[in-house]
């Protein structure tokens, strides 16, 4: 038995869900978003609450009821609240700032990356070592994030690079003489 599964998703102030066969579509203050869920699983509206049953018992069902039950929450809190992702960047001369709709990091390389911010998503930089990146999507969110990771992830040796805000990176003891 799912537990996440047999908890009905309740939807917050302002925001509405309206199902059409498999697909259900959430709309909020921030924007709408929708998912189709495979045929293993039901979605029932009632009373301001969207509910996931699975057809059958069999092993597929029981996973993609939990699974389309994690996605309409998600849908939910994306549409109401939205997703954020923070990243700080240490290292002597790193920095980031916006020009645009254009993230230019200065990460020790000969020359400065670009990274355009994609549809769906805003990238900030309050300060020159932060950047915020936020939407109502949060796969887009957590790869976009990942991607401006990806250009300098921490090392090991003096921690430099781009980490997410709170992560810890495991640090290693130099070479001795």
């Amino acid at each position: 038995m799912s537990r996440i599964g047999k908890k009905p998703v309740v939807l917050p102030k302002g925001v509405t869900a309206e199902i059409k066969g498999q697909t259900i579509e959430v709309k909020g203050p921030k924007g709408t978003r929708s998912f189709t869920a495979t045929d293993d699983v039901d979605l029932v509206l009632d009373d301001g609450a969207v509910a996931v049953k699975p057809r059958g018992t069999s092993k597929r069902a029981r996973q993609q009821w939990g699974l389309t039950r994690s996605m309409v929450e998600n849908l939910t809190v994306g549409v109401s609240e939205g997703f954020k992702k923070e990243l700080e960047i240490q290292g002597v001369g790193y920095r980031a700032t916006m020009q645009g709709k254009t993230l230019k990091l200065a990460l020790g390389y000969s020359h400065d990356v670009n990274f355009e911010t994609p549809d769906g998503v805003t990238i900030t930089a309050p300060k020159q070592t932060e950047i915020v990146v936020e939407g109502i999507d949060q796969q887009l969110v957590g790869q976009v994030a990942a991607n401006i990771r990806e250009w300098r992830r921490p090392e090991p040796y003096k921690g430099k690079g781009i980490r997410y805000k709170g992560e810890f990176v495991f640090r290693k003891e130099g070479k001795k003489k």
